[in-house]
């Protein structure tokens, strides 16, 4: 049975250099835990096309990467909301309980 390691994530707003008209605020996230799983914090929202913005780059965020990897941040192109992906925590996951 192949295991693999996994981060989990958090992805924060860092700054919005326009304006947001999605209603994100300066340290809005959400987080990506065991592989597939997204959390929001009860009560919160994120804009549906700001996680599209930022969703190719997780699976590359969850791996360990070279020192100088360049997926520090993540600028929204259109509203130029910049957010921060942050690995939370390790996991090892077991290949057949994801396939």
């Amino acid at each position: 049975m192949a295991e693999m390691r996994l981060y989990d994530l958090r992805v924060t707003v860092e700054r919005i250099e326009g304006r947001s008209v999605c209603g994100l605020q300066v340290g809005d996230y959400f987080e990506v835990t065991e592989s597939n799983r997204v959390r929001i914090p009860a009560g919160k929202h994120f804009c549906l096309y700001a996680l599209q913005s930022v969703i190719p780059l997780l699976a590359a965020k969850q791996r360990k990467l070279p020192h100088e990897d360049w997926l520090d941040c993540c600028p929204d192109p259109d509203e130029r909301v910049v957010m921060r992906i942050e690995r939370t925590a390790e996991r090892v996951l077991r290949t057949e309980d994801l396939t």
